[in-house]
């Protein structure tokens, strides 16, 4: 009787579904999907393609409008303790360069996130941002640096800037000339999805229908 259970338990892990893995996005406004409809921002259609691939994968969105690096490293613990990521996609810094903070301070805030993140057993992957001419070359280049600097010196997934290819035609923002719309936001999901997949695992096989038999 006692092997029976034990095969009949053996069987029923085998069958069962696989536990979902998490992925969390820490972010700012233009992942928590300022000024959308609901549902309708790049995260929201990210979640739609990880469901679609087949994984046993799910995503938390943990971003908050007018978050900087700081916040996400004053919450990151938390974050980390509640939805126990497998990946955890990094999107901060745009809050940080438009208030003039120092590129430094950027680095070491998104360096710490990333470590703790690692520390807690899930891969990262680094989004980068870039800014208006404006705020003078100087500043832009030691802004750009700080994304690449820490992913080669973490080994980090790296998408250099997540607006590459719009974020100077005015037809893909909203009023403000600073968030992406609707429109704009299926290609935002693109792109962090080709640097999303390669890190999730092949699906698990379908356990095979009719292995187990009770033996009478």
């Amino acid at each position: 009787m006692g092997k029976f259970i034990v095969l009949l338990l053996a069987a029923l892990a085998a069958v069962a579904p696989a536990r979902a893995e998490t992925v969390l996005l820490l972010g700012d406004s233009i992942s928590a999907g300022y000024g959308l409809p609901t549902g309708r921002g790049w995260a929201d259609l990210l979640r739609d393609k990880l469901k679609q691939a087949g994984g046993d994968y799910t995503l938390a969105n943990a971003s908050i409008s007018g978050e900087t690096s700081a916040g996400g490293l004053a919450r990151i613990d938390q974050e980390l303790s509640m939805h126990r990521p497998a990946i955890v996609i990094l999107e901060l810094g745009a809050n940080d360069g438009l208030r003039g903070l120092p590129p430094a301070q950027l680095a070491a805030n998104l360096e710490a996130i990333a470590q703790r993140s690692q520390a807690a057993g899930a891969r990262v992957l680094l989004l980068g941002m870039r800014l208006p001419p404006n705020y003078g070359p100087r500043y832009l280049a030691a802004y750009a640096d700080a994304y690449a600097a820490l992913a080669k010196k973490l080994g980090l997934p790296f998408v250099p800037f997540l607006l590459e290819g719009f974020a100077e035609d005015p037809a893909w923002f909203q009023a403000d000339g600073i968030h992406p719309n609707e429109a704009a936001q299926p290609l935002l999901a693109e792109r962090v999805w080709q640097a999303l997949q390669p890190l999730l695992p092949p699906p698990a096989a379908p356990a095979q229908a009719g292995r187990f038999k009770a033996r009478r």
